[in-house]
């Protein structure tokens, strides 16, 4: 008899070989779907919790004392910019409108908010 191993024994460690790889991969690659579906239940988790965005915005100057405009909510240009804005009522919006503080020309408060000139 030879010491070499058979055919058969040689597929039959082939096999070994491979399912102990598949298994090592498979267990690699669930860690990463487990890992992603904590990184989206986070980040639902998040949008969940974040407050709703305010309906009006004041925008502040450098001071910080003297009102600048008013914008929507929702107004692109504030976002953007990264302008000093605080969340106002729309009374508040309302009421600095008619002192004379100019509108956001881009998403037009005064329209939203019926006062127009």
């Amino acid at each position: 008899m030879t010491d070499e191993p058979s055919r058969l024994q040689l597929l039959h460690f082939t096999r070994r070989v491979v399912v102990q790889q598949a298994t090592a991969a498979l267990a690699q690659v669930d860690g990463w779907i487990a890992a992603e579906e904590r990184r989206e239940a986070e980040r639902r988790r998040g949008q969940q919790a974040r407050p709703a965005p305010p309906d009006w915005l004041v925008q502040y100057g450098r001071d910080r004392a003297s009102i600048e405009a008013v914008h929507t909510g929702d107004c692109w240009a504030v976002a953007k910019s990264k302008r000093h804005c605080r969340p106002a009522t729309r009374q508040q919006a309302a009421d600095a409108l008619r002192q004379q503080v100019p509108p956001c020309p881009c998403c037009r408060p005064d329209t939203a908010l019926g006062i127009l000139d």
